[in-house]
């Protein structure tokens, strides 16, 4: 699998029923870094106007989701990522289109190298959703491992 910005976003459209659902856009993709939008719609929004806190969960897994593929799509062959926790902290109200964007917090190399040896690497992905001020919104970690194929 290529991990282009372009083969990262149309597989998780065409594979995770959700990111279809919120009509989620993959703007940017790249093994060191994605950026996925949340559009505007009131069928998403919470009890104050702002977007309900599992689509902004959705969004930031997404978000996390797309890095992992753009930097591990070559893995795919021997190896299958897999979400192992998750933890988000909502810090201001989200109002309008929310932006994630998504960092590896480990190098490429090291999780290949850990995999290489035999073991299942396990490694975060921070996430920053923001609103379109620039504000944080809230902040995400999604620990993610690469589980070996048997």
């Amino acid at each position: 699998m290529s991990a282009d910005q372009n083969s990262v976003g149309e597989l998780l459209t065409a594979t995770v029923p959700m990111t279809r659902t919120l009509e989620l856009e993959f703007v940017e993709t790249t093994p060191e870094r994605a950026v996925v939008r949340l559009p505007d719609r009131p069928e998403y929004h919470n009890h104050v106007g702002g977007p309900h806190a599992g689509a902004m969960f959705t969004l930031g897994e997404s978000a996390s989701g797309a890095i992992v593929l753009a930097a591990f799509g070559d893995q795919l062959h021997r190896a299958v990522p897999l979400a192992v926790n998750a933890t988000i902290d909502y810090r201001k109200l989200a109002k309008g289109v929310v932006t994630a964007t998504a960092s590896l917090g480990r190098p490429v190399a090291d999780v290949v190298a850990e995999l290489d040896a035999g073991e299942r690497p396990e490694f975060p992905v921070t996430v920053d959703l923001t609103r379109a001020d620039g504000a944080v919104t809230a902040g995400m970690t999604v620990v993610w491992t690469l589980r070996p194929n048997a």
